[in-house]
């Protein structure tokens, strides 16, 4: 919807502008001395009263042609001959609407007066459909700093609750009652490694906790709180988990919101390792694409088609679409498929420079 349809408010501003443009266009007029201050303000104001409608098209094409996708040629070849059609038409319709105001009692030879002037009426409206364009380009920049505004705030209360999400799915019954059990039962068999996955899990805990004040975290810092999971997750399953990395080095700077991996391993190996009585492999693939613009990343593992679906409508990659859409909106890609015995998460999203690591 036009922005200025949205509200009668900003509509109503938006016409109120037009009015000293009215008064400045009869002044052009009464330059000459060939058309008398009355009949130009008799022009000037129906005139004004079209062309603001008239310039109110040029969002369309201004949302049409977003500053930061096109080049400067298109935008002023594009916006140029869109100017030159309205200046145009709004000739006509002042000739037009001279020719029925000289049919008026007082107002005989206007139409014939106004002629020379149609250069400046021209001129006039060349000029105003150009700054038409660069209100609303200026209108959808503020728009678009809002919704990233917006989607910045949405992305802290979803960077915490994921947070919270992420340790609940650490420490609930899918992991932290399976560790301890784990736990109890080296106690009696093998001490070592019941001290090692106590000491284990105690720091990947630790690890978890420190991420309550940040918004993002290089790449591999994520990679390694992925590997401390994993170090807890194999004292449990030994060589059942197989962890596969294909990593891009040039993506280990990029910025992330923090725990954006982890619930993907994590689902790998609750959903798809564990209902596995040989075990299986985890692959993770990190890659920079486009030049190193986006970063796109794969995790994949092995999985029983015939153990129960679990994984629908799962939190985890539920919270990590979510967190996506909200950093980085329709920039970034999220997909899911399964084949045969392989599982799939695929997601893509703009590598960004400067990484703010607080609130």
């Amino acid at each position: 919807m036009h922005p200025l349809f949205s509200q009668l408010r900003r509509l109503g501003l938006y016409l109120l502008v037009w009015i000293p443009i009215a008064g400045m266009l009869a002044y052009l007029l009464t330059i000459p001395g060939q058309i008398t201050l009355r009949e130009a303000a008799i022009l000037a104001v129906p005139l004004s009263l079209i062309y603001a409608f008239v310039c109110l098209s040029s969002w369309y094409s201004c949302r049409g042609n977003p500053l930061e996708k096109y080049g400067l040629g298109r935008l002023i070849t594009t916006h140029l001959t869109a100017a030159l059609i309205a200046s145009i038409i709004w000739a006509f319709v002042a000739v037009a609407l001279a020719s029925s105001v000289s049919k008026m009692p007082g107002f005989t030879g206007l139409s014939a007066r106004l002629r020379p002037e149609i250069p400046v009426i021209f001129g006039s409206g060349l000029l105003l459909y150009l700054l038409s364009v660069a209100f609303f380009y200026i209108i959808i920049a503020v728009d678009l700093s809002r919704d990233a505004e917006a989607r910045v705030m949405q992305a802290s209360v979803l960077a915490r609750d994921a947070e919270l999400k992420a340790l609940k799915a650490q420490v609930n019954p899918h992991f932290l009652f399976n560790s301890l059990n784990s736990i109890s039962a080296l106690t009696t068999s093998d001490s070592a490694k019941a001290r090692e996955m106590c000491i284990l899990l105690g720091d990947f805990l630790r690890r978890t906790l420190g991420l309550g004040e940040k918004t993002a975290i290089p790449l591999e810092e994520e990679l390694s709180l992925i590997h401390a999971f994993l170090a807890v997750e194999k004292v449990r399953f030994g060589a059942r988990i197989q962890m596969e990395e294909n990593i891009d080095k040039r993506a280990l700077d990029v910025p992330v919101p923090p725990l954006l991996l982890q619930p993907l391993v994590e689902n790998a190996v609750v959903h798809g390792i564990a209902n596995l009585v040989e075990g299986g492999w985890i692959r993770l693939s990190v890659q920079c694409e486009n030049g190193g613009g986006d970063v796109s990343i794969v995790v994949e593992n092995r999985f029983d088609p015939e153990a129960p679906a679990r994984r629908r409508n799962g939190v985890g990659l539920a919270n990590v679409r979510q967190r996506l859409q909200a950093r980085y909106g329709n920039r970034a890609s999220f997909a899911v498929n399964a084949e045969a015995d392989s599982y799939r998460v695929a997601l893509t999203f703009p590598a960004e420079k400067g990484l703010q690591t607080t609130t």
